[in-house]
């Protein structure tokens, strides 16, 4: 009888381990079922807010404006600077291209220490400066001022040309507003454009026609391997100064230097 017990006993336990084990499959097999469910439902929606946001890119005109290149680059020349065409016998000039955020407050800085040499060296000559735009602060206003003053600035480029551009260029550096309020605002830029010497754009800058191709501008640059601005590039190459801070005259002339002897 003792036996019998015993082995009722045992297989009862056996019984019972077999249950759980077949119960701990199943809760297994559930568990594995719904995290694939919520990886599908998530790779879903990622596609679906892709689609939404392509979309959205599509439906956005990109107008290209005239006086820019493909690398979404303004340059200015010693045309442009002195109404003369270099000699023909003259130097090709060195590119110096400056990637800028009308609110950067370091682009405000080169332009109070180096702006004055980069327009006399382009008088000369010796440079021409391409300038790309790289608004990358347009959430540090509280009106976006960073996209809309490169759009105004585009906007001057396109009617204006490269000389007209320059001179809004240093209008909007002159009057650069601080991070964290409110920028100019339409009216302004429409204004300071007119001191540039253009009208007939009130249009492009309220209606902000090249700010798509502003945009597609930034991207191009975190492409080429810009992080910030200023980034400041002669012939190509970075150029900063010392424990990578903003290059002084100083750096950019020996960056210039050197572009010629190679």
């Amino acid at each position: 009888m003792a036996n019998d017990r015993q082995e009722r006993a045992a297989r009862a336990e056996q019984m019972r381990k077999e249950r759980e084990k077949a119960d701990r499959k199943q809760r297994n097999l559930i568990t594995v079922g719904i995290v694939v469910i919520v990886i599908a439902l998530i790779a879903v929606a990622g596609v679906a807010i892709k689609s939404t946001s392509d979309d959205r890119k599509k439906n956005e005109t990109l107008v290209e404006p005239a006086n820019a290149n493909k690398d979404y680059g303004i340059v200015y020349t010693q045309k442009d600077a002195t109404g003369k065409a270099p000699a023909a016998d003259a130097a090709k000039p060195v590119r110096v291209t400056v990637y800028e955020d009308f609110l950067c407050p370091g682009c405000g800085a080169l332009e109070q220490t180096a702006g004055s040499f980069l327009s006399q060296q382009v008088a000369d000559g010796n440079i021409e400066i391409e300038y790309r735009p790289y608004a990358f602060l347009t959430q540090q206003s509280t009106n976006e001022y960073s996209q809309r003053a490169w759009n105004a600035a585009v906007c001057v480029a396109d009617k204006g040309g490269p000389k007209a551009f320059k001179a809004f260029h240093d209008i909007l550096f002159a009057n650069q507003p601080q991070e964290g309020g409110p920028g100019p605002d339409d009216d302004q830029l429409i204004a300071w454009a007119k001191e540039a010497g253009v009208t007939g754009i009130d249009s492009c800058v309220t209606k902000q026609t090249f700010t798509p191709w502003v945009e597609d501008a930034l991207e191009q640059g975190k492409d080429d391997g810009v992080s910030g601005t200023p980034t400041v590039r002669v012939d190509g190459k970075d150029v900063s100064g010392k424990d990578n801070t903003i290059p002084t005259v100083a750096d950019i002339q020996k960056a210039i230097d050197a572009a010629k002897k190679s």
